[in-house]
């Protein structure tokens, strides 16, 4: 079945599949760790036990995403070792500390008090708890802003040099860490968990509001949700602008394909809503514009010159079609959720914001509208800076591991076939425990103690009678 693909091919499809199912997990657990740091800490604040409920329920459904987050991120990092071998040696001395970082202080912090956050309220207290509740939120952040130094430095690389067998080495840690696009993109990336988590929470509450109206669980985590919206999303829109001015500064080819930009404008380039590229004419067939309005938004000049693609060797080029697309689906959800935010709080002034029934539809269908684009931006990012792995220092056809296509296709194949079972299982418990409204004692599928192996209930002894003898 994967006969006609090479082994670099197959390599790239399955780092892509792995790292497309891991990264949903982080994005939905960034954002819901906070969620629940602000909903425990309101509840202390309060009393309000509405705070405490959705706590409670929330903080189920996070063990879950976060224990398929650590799983799937854990496979990914086997495949530089197998399938891009010449990567990791080439860049190790630069990443490989970045990437131990993470895992001693991100992921051990919140490995350390996720047992606290989840169990310990009754055994530490209210304070201890919140601390706790607290590091498991920190701990997030910081290790999406390790991970997203490293990927990072792949797309800016900056503060290296190279030794007499071709390794990047670090000269400058603080250049390699905070490298020309790593503010941009941490805090790109962040807003977007937090847009993410938003709109689930709030597509959770639409479906339980569309049954019941009155419950106060609901209708609290609803109005959280919309405030996130609308306050959040122009802060991302805004962000995703200054994103784009850094990578045209510093990736400008990237910009050229994101814009679908064949050719070069020497008196202010359209911008091009929407269009079919077409690879073999080098144009976008049947193209929907707006004369010279992308010179205004990435230069804020009618006139500007922007360059297109004639002007990069077609070898230097990534593959236009792919992030033509994923990086208008990223910008449509985008707006969506502004419209969502602007519906919420136009309802909100009204007094209708629990009552209105099609904007309840509205969030349930937008509810996992943050995954779908998280995965835009992230294809976007990624097949943008084709065709290297550190951008214009390292091609990725110099990258691979000395491996045989049909190596990588059958562990392809594999990776296929045990993630769409393991975590399609993981998303449909996820799914069942938000089928159930906040409030609700249990959520499991089975809460019942369960047995081990062998064990029996203890017996009688026999001479002893029961009161009715």
């Amino acid at each position: 079945m994967l006969d006609g693909f090479t082994a670099e091919t197959l390599a790239r499809a399955q780092f892509a599949f792995t790292v497309s199912f891991h990264i949903i997990f982080p994005a939905f657990s960034i954002g819901l760790a906070s969620f629940l740091a602000v909903l425990n800490a309101q509840w202390l604040r309060t009393g309000d036990e509405t705070y405490l409920h959705l706590f409670n329920y929330w903080k189920k459904i996070f063990a879950v995403a976060f224990g398929m987050g650590v799983v799937s991120g854990i496979v990914m990092s086997y495949q530089f070792g197998t399938n891009w071998s010449v990567y990791a040696d080439k860049t190790g001395p630069v990443l490989g500390p970045l990437m131990a970082y993470e895992v001693l202080s991100a992921f051990f912090l919140e490995a350390g008090f996720l047992g606290i956050m989840l169990f310990g309220r009754e055994k530490v207290g209210n304070g201890l708890h919140m601390f706790a509740t607290a590091m498991v939120a920190f701990g997030t952040l910081m290790s999406a802003t390790w991970i997203l130094s490293v990927n990072s430095w792949m797309q800016t690389p900056a503060g290296y040099g190279v030794n007499d067998v071709g390794q990047f080495i670090p000269l400058d840690w603080w250049a390699v860490i905070f490298n020309p696009s790593f503010p941009y993109r941490l805090v790109h990336m962040v807003l977007a968990a937090y847009l993410t988590t938003a709109f689930v929470v709030a597509g959770v509450a639409g479906w339980h509001l569309l049954r019941d109206s009155a419950r106060a669980e609901t209708r609290r985590m609803f109005s959280m949700a919309m405030w996130m919206a609308v306050i959040v999303t122009p802060i991302q829109i805004f962000a995703g602008d200054e994103h784009g001015l850094n990578t045209l500064e510093h990736q400008p080819v990237k910009i050229m394909a994101m814009e679908g930009h064949y050719d070069s404008h020497p008196d202010g380039a359209p911008l091009i809503l929407f269009g079919i590229p077409n690879p073999t004419e080098k144009r976008i067939d049947y193209a929907i514009q707006i004369p010279k309005l992308s010179s205004l938004i990435l230069k804020h000049d009618l006139n500007a010159p922007l360059d297109g693609l004639d002007s990069v060797p077609e070898a230097d080029q990534p593959p236009v079609t792919i992030v033509f697309f994923s990086f208008r689906v990223m910008i449509a959800i985008g707006f969506a959720m502004l419209g969502i935010g602007i519906w919420g709080i136009v309802q909100r002034f009204k007094g209708r914001l629990y009552d209105d029934r099609w904007l309840h539809r509205a969030a349930l269908v937008m509810g996992p509208s943050g995954f779908v684009a998280v995965l835009a931006g992230w294809i976007t990012t990624e097949v943008g800076r084709q065709p290297f792995t550190v951008y214009g220092l390292l091609r990725t056809a110099d990258s691979l591991a000395p491996i045989a296509a049909p190596a990588v296709a059958a562990s392809l194949i594999a990776f296929i076939v045990v993630y769409f079972f393991v975590f399609g299982a993981g998303t449909y418990y996820i799914l069942r425990m938000m089928g159930k409204p906040p409030g609700t004692d249990r959520l499991g599928l089975n809460d019942a103690p369960v047995r081990a192996a062998g064990v029996t209930p203890a017996q009688q002894p026999r001479n002893q009678t029961s009161p009715a003898e």
